[in-house]
């Protein structure tokens, strides 16, 4: 995966068509490691917002991201679905699921 200053760190694995349909069992990954500090947060609650109910994405995080889970958890009030994927000491992989 290649980014540049216009696009975010976000790995799809989807098929490649614009249908607008995803695969069930694959998650798109954004690795917010990349993404400068200041926006980091906006830029995650843009891609979560972007999801549709039942959906999910794995985020890669530097550290563990709990100050962002606690915002999730009141910004989403249907609820938001956490699963460790892995916890560090390099990168933290978290797969959060809109419900």
């Amino acid at each position: 995966m290649t980014s540049n200053a216009h696009s975010l760190p976000l790995t799809s694995t989807h098929s490649g068509c614009t249908c607008g349909e995803s695969d069930a069992a694959a998650a798109p990954v954004l690795d917010a490691r990349t993404i400068p500090h200041e926006i980091r947060h906006a830029a995650i609650f843009g891609a979560l917002d972007s999801l549709n109910s039942g959906s999910a994405l794995v985020l890669v995080a530097p550290h563990d991201p709990k100050p962002l889970l606690a915002q999730a958890r009141e910004r989403y009030v249907d609820g938001i679905d956490v699963t460790y994927l892995e916890s560090g000491p390099e990168a933290w992989r978290i797969q959060l699921r809109k419900m």
